[in-house]
């Protein structure tokens, strides 16, 4: 795609026009790319032209278009292959890719790395410190607003930012307007009421938002382009990176992988836990379950898709890795049974008050335990073909 820059008032507003839009699935044949980084990271290589290209698929009698970039870097990020339930509470925040290695920074790593782009990452301090995250300097609204506006009035780039609108979840910034003052850009939150109080819309579909810098936990900036590691390398690189992603039992408050299938059945059995006369907390509990059906079936969905096109690079791994991928792709058609015991995928009074029912949720948890005995199986495809 050819990159266009609207300049007003030389440097006063600068926006990058063209930059493909992130969001949740909304319908359409484009397949969903609900993990929001590896979207985001998707959307700035097409706009500046390195685009990894689309193909269409065959699914329920049906073409849709996938974006192989898409499929690449959750896996390549290790985001096809995470689980994360929070040990304390039912918590929102158990989707969030931050949160599925010892080192927060690791998943954005090797992403970046298997793309072939330098990058920098740069956090608000008590963003760092509830990760753990050592950073010895405090980068206040003068930095962000300075780095922001050389990344895409100098270098011709977006902005990868968490937060802004929302959870600190990644968006894309893609203009400026003010000196600064208004950040332009792509949100996968900017439409929901829930966080949208004083956002305004460009034309485009843009969202504005002022007085952002409270809301925007961290900034990646895309650096150059570089070489790229030898795919041989980076796909036994992600392998490995896969497989401890899902034997590691326990990151700080959360349970990963495996473990964190048991406890989401746990959490499901305990019944004190689903009020049936407090709708606001049953909400809640939709929200977290459904989070985390929805990260096992898109995330070992493109696992499948990732595998696969390992096993067509490398032959002497395609048996193992092709059972590995159907070990995935069974987990992501189990997610689809319990989306249907509670009457669907999406949200509605309805759905919210069947997940609320014993009987329901006994009948949820072993489809869940059954998705946990997938996934040991299809590691074990991969250790076996990591061995040939």
């Amino acid at each position: 795609m050819t990159k266009q820059i609207r300049r007003q008032e030389e440097t006063a507003r600068v926006v990058l026009e063209g930059v493909p839009r992130v969001n949740f699935y909304s319908g359409g044949n484009r397949c969903p790319e609900d993990v929001p980084f590896p979207s985001c990271l998707r959307a700035c290589l097409e706009f500046m032209g390195d685009s990894y290209g689309c193909r269409n698929i065959k699914e329920n009698k049906s073409n849709r278009q996938i974006d192989c970039a898409y499929v690449y870097i959750m896996g390549t990020s290790g985001a096809a292959f995470r689980l994360l339930w929070n040990s304390t509470k039912w918590d929102g925040g158990n989707v969030d890719i931050i949160f599925m290695a010892a080192n927060p920074v690791e998943t954005f790593r090797r992403a970046f790395e298997s793309v072939g782009y330098e990058h920098k990452l740069f956090f608000q301090t008590s963003y760092a410190q509830r990760l753990f995250l050592k950073q010895d300097d405090h980068y206040d609204e003068a930095f962000f607003r300075n780095r922001i506006i050389e990344s895409i009035r100098d270098s011709g780039r977006p902005v990868i930012a968490f937060g802004v609108i929302g959870p600190p979840e990644c968006c894309l910034i893609t203009g400026y307007d003010e000196h600064g003052d208004i950040l332009i850009g792509w949100n996968y939150f900017q439409g929901m009421t829930d966080f949208n109080a004083g956002v305004e819309f460009e034309p485009l579909g843009y969202f504005r938002k002022r007085d952002w810098y409270k809301d925007t936990s961290g900034l990646i900036i895309i650096g150059d382009k570089r070489d790229i590691p030898r795919l041989d390398e980076i796909y036994g690189e992600t392998l490995k990176w896969a497989l401890e992603i899902v034997r590691t039992p326990r990151i700080r408050d959360y349970h990963g992988g495996l473990a964190a299938y048991t406890a989401w059945s746990e959490f499901l059995l305990r019944d004190e836990d689903f009020p049936l006369d407090n709708m606001a907390l049953l909400n809640e509990r939709h929200i977290v379950h459904s989070d985390a059906v929805s990260t096992v079936a898109e995330g070992r969905w493109y696992a499948s898709l990732f595998l696969a096109e390992i096993a067509r690079h490398k032959p002497n791994m395609a048996e193992e890795l092709l059972m590995a991928a159907a070990c995935y792709a069974a987990e992501h058609d189990l997610m689809w049974k319990i989306w249907g015991l509670v009457g669907g995928i999406g949200w509605d009074e309805a759905k919210v008050r069947k997940l609320a029912e014993p009987t329901i949720r006994r009948q949820i948890v072993p489809l869940i335990l059954q998705a946990r005995d997938k996934d040991a199986e299809g590691a074990d495809h991969i250790e076996r073909a990591l061995a040939k």
